[in-house]
């Protein structure tokens, strides 16, 4: 190795003002991950029962059997816990983007109606809600080329945004080599988007969030209440706010799952949330593809970063 392939220097010190609508101080983006119906299960023609972001302490993959608290549990955030976080977010007129497991939209056809309904982005979170770290890359490719194309069939569009999650060293790679991908999010390694080089020329990286995320309800080291979740929240985004105020605006993403934060003693603190966030002036509540797009137009000239 002659030269080392991470970037650990990003924007530096000079960090650009992302010029946010409205002048804003501060973009706050919500995400609903939506991956119900699409979890490992033999039912998929995986090998094992799912163990990963659920309300079960320490499950383990059940291999060649169903696990039906795990199976209930997903079937939950499908048929209550989306509900719950969409009549909230309907009523406060935010509207978030949605990371859809192409599996699980195809068996949630009720509920993206609703998201679509609602104005909701719609990006690919992959065809399989799966750990995609050991999967061979031609595998790989061929799971996003079936992604695309079912997420097309489901919701009437190809997905203009793109976040695997449980992504490999592939994944970055394929995703650019797409035509649909106005912007990808596996990574978190900033608090701003940022140009890197494809294979179709300069591709947007909309970096992701795991710190303000509520699966870390489902951790051993996470957040043991709403109140919890709550403060994390408030304090994350005061800090970035007065950032803003000091010239360095940036995103604050919150991720949302619909079987952990749509359960009623969580959506209750994410219900004061939002109201603390709409207590501010020059906040800018924005989908993800909305973003994409301000830099698009306001910072295609920014230098393209290594990663």
């Amino acid at each position: 190795m002659t030269r080392y392939p991470r970037d650990m220097t990003g924007y530096g010190r000079s960090r650009p003002d992302p010029k946010w609508p409205g002048q804003a101080r501060i973009c706050v983006q919500f995400v609903v991950n939506y991956e119900e119906g699409a979890e490992s299960n033999i039912l998929h023609g995986d090998a094992a029962s799912e163990a990963f972001l659920s309300e079960i302490p320490g499950a383990q993959p059940w291999p060649g059997e169903r696990h039906w608290n795990m199976e209930s549990i997903y079937e939950y955030g499908a048929r209550a816990g989306f509900w719950r976080l969409w009549r909230l977010f309907n009523s406060r007129g935010i509207q978030p983007t949605v990371f859809g497991v192409a599996m699980a939209l195809d068996h949630g056809r009720e509920q993206v109606a609703a998201m679509q309904e609602a104005g909701w982005e719609i990006a690919s979170h992959g065809l399989k809600w799966i750990d995609y770290g050991l999967l061979p890359r031609a595998v790989e490719a061929a799971h996003l080329a079936e992604a695309i194309r079912l997420h097309e069939a489901v919701t009437g569009n190809p997905p203009q945004g793109f976040y695997l999650g449980r992504c490999s060293m592939n994944t970055r790679s394929l995703t650019m080599e797409q035509s649909c991908f106005r912007y990808s999010s596996d990574s978190y390694a900033d608090d701003l988007p940022y140009w890197v080089a494809g294979p179709r020329g300069r591709h947007l990286v909309i970096p992701y969030a795991l710190d303000s995320n509520d699966m870390r309800f489902a951790t051993n080291s996470g957040f043991g209440s709403g109140d919890d979740f709550f403060a994390y929240l408030r304090d994350s985004f005061d800090m970035l706010y007065c950032d803003g105020m000091e010239g360095h605006a940036a995103v604050l993403n919150v991720g949302l799952h619909c079987r952990l934060a749509g359960r009623p003693g969580r959506v209750a603190s994410l219900a004061r949330f939002l109201d603390y966030v709409q207590g501010h002036e020059s906040v800018w509540l924005a989908r993800r593809i909305d973003i994409a797009q301000h830099w698009h137009a306001e910072h295609a000239d920014q230098p393209v970063l290594r990663g």
